[in-house]
């Protein structure tokens, strides 16, 4: 959120003011490049908003008047006047804070079982230890020595130390291990729970995806070349700071393609942006900006519906009033995607996506990755999906954004990617430091392998006790035996969690 406004006065003239000042009613300039400062309606202007910090649309999304306008958003274009409909207390942005704290309150401590364990273990064994002193000898006619020789000897035997130490030295290790390899865990609760889960939710933009478009088609219309009309497109977007704008910029580059000077350039509000190359008129725009302009697109409308199926976002380049190529872009997978889904799927976890993309373009990317998606969620939306999933079981969300935000507090365990934002990193309860898909794999199975180690602790310590317990009341071992079971148990579970340190990802 931005920490000032500009409120405009009956005269015209503006006025810098705290953000959370503003008030219902109150007309609000939005600047080329500034962040929204409030929930409102344009009255003035037309402009592309980049809403993708706070809904996850992926490209950003051209509003005009009578359009409302979200908190937080960016103002990527034209100068807009929009009217404030909440106030700052009410807005996007606080609801989210809101839903963040009552979704973290609304969970209860685990509780684990050992450390219930653990409050009757000491003054039980002092029970039972005292039993041995006092019953043997009136009912088994044992001397007084003998009874007091055992008594204290199953007392050492059931000293908790080993028990005690068996949990935490294995988290330790497992947190430990875990960050070595970029996986920040914040406790052994959210270790403990990410290795039960059943379903993992995925965010789009930003976790699955690269978070920013990119150019996957170029085609030309008969007569050109991709070269030759990439090369115009980039001519006439040169300057813009426009998302898809730097797109068409990067693939000219990444292509080797010479980008020659355009005059005139200038921009049609949520439509196109258009300039003279040589002495050729070229804009680039949206397939119903070259409708408007009466150009036909032939044997390129087919090739538009397949693009637009893929869920890409398509524009238009015209040369001379003709249809001189289409241009494909869309936020792609991270490289690693399918295969981070893929080594969830093998353990037995299923992956879904929640996002707040259009639905073309999320069910494109869920059929390419291999999972099920639900699209055009709103934060609040993503809430109740993640309310549902837990009714059938354990629940890890994994996002990057404000507008993850909420799902994150409101899973069983929160993941966020190591480069998303301040508020997702502290809402979660483990983060993937590395930007890999693959790390939430790697993070259940790094859970599975410390509560494995914590079940041999526990059974080390447990077992080896009892079996001397029952030894020493038989009078098959004595005193030091107990106190080598004692500390030889110790030392073992706190070897077998060392182990831990040496865990690796399986490749």
């Amino acid at each position: 959120m931005p920490r000032t406004a500009l409120r405009l006065q009956p005269d015209g003239s503006t006025e810098q003011l705290p953000a959370d000042r503003l008030a219902v009613g109150d007309l609000v300039l939005i600047r080329p490049g500034d962040r929204v400062a409030c929930d409102g309606l344009i009255e003035e202007g037309t402009s592309a908003l980049d809403e993708s910090p706070v809904t996850g649309e992926s490209v950003p999304i051209s509003r005009g008047p009578g359009e409302a306008v979200v908190a937080g958003s960016i103002n990527a274009e034209g100068a807009i006047r929009v009217r404030v409909t909440r106030a700052a207390s009410d807005n996007t942005i606080a609801r989210i804070i809101r839903m963040v704290e009552d979704a973290t309150a609304s969970r209860a401590p685990t509780q684990r079982f050992i450390e219930r364990f653990s409050e009757w273990w000491t003054p039980g064994a002092m029970i039972v230890s005292l039993l041995v002193i006092l019953l043997p000898p009136f009912l088994f006619g044992w001397d007084w020595s003998t009874s007091i020789y055992r008594g204290l000897a199953v007392l050492l035997i059931a000293c908790p130390c080993a028990l005690v130490i068996s949990v935490p030295a294995a988290m330790a290790s497992g947190l430990s291990a875990g960050a070595r390899r970029g996986l920040l865990i914040k406790g052994g609760a959210a270790l403990e729970a990410i290795g039960s889960a059943t379903t993992v939710a995925f965010d789009k933009t930003g976790t699955l995806t690269e978070g920013r478009p990119r150019v996957t088609d170029v085609l030309p219309a008969e007569g050109r070349t991709a070269e030759e009309v990439l090369a115009l497109a980039a001519a006439v977007e040169q300057g813009s700071s426009h998302p898809l704008a730097k797109a068409i910029l990067a693939e000219a580059a990444a292509r080797g393609v010479a980008v020659p000077a355009a005059e005139a350039q200038s921009a049609i509000p949520g439509r196109a942006v258009a300039g003279t190359v040589g002495d050729v008129q070229v804009s680039i725009g949206s397939p119903r900006h070259a409708r408007e302009a009466g150009a036909a697109l032939g044997p390129l409308e087919a090739e538009l519906e397949r693009l637009q199926g893929e869920g890409k976002t398509v524009s238009v380049v015209l040369a001379g009033g003709a249809v001189a190529a289409l241009v494909a872009l869309r936020d792609e997978p991270r490289a690693d995607a399918a295969a981070g889904i893929a080594a969830i799927s093998a353990l037995g976890v299923r992956p879904v996506m929640l996002t707040g993309d259009n639905r073309r373009t999320c069910e494109a990317i869920a059929i390419s990755l291999g999972l099920d998606a639900k699209a055009e969620l709103l934060p609040d939306d993503k809430l109740r999906e993640i309310r549902k999933l837990r009714e059938r079981g354990t629940v890890v969300m994994v996002g990057d954004g404000i507008n993850d935000a909420p799902a994150l507090a409101a899973a069983d365990v929160g993941v966020a990617m190591g480069g998303g934002t301040d508020v997702a990193l502290e809402t979660a309860d483990a983060a993937v430091l590395k930007d890999r898909v693959t790390g939430v794999a790697e993070l259940v199975s790094l859970s599975r392998a410390t509560m494995a180690n914590v079940k041999q602790n526990v059974a080390v310590a447990v077992g080896l006790k009892g079996v001397f317990l029952v030894t020493t009341l038989l009078g098959i071992t004595g005193l030091w035996p107990a106190i080598m079971a004692d500390t030889g148990a110790t030392v073992l579970v706190t070897l077998n969690a060392l182990r831990l340190l040496r865990w690796r990802p399986l490749p």
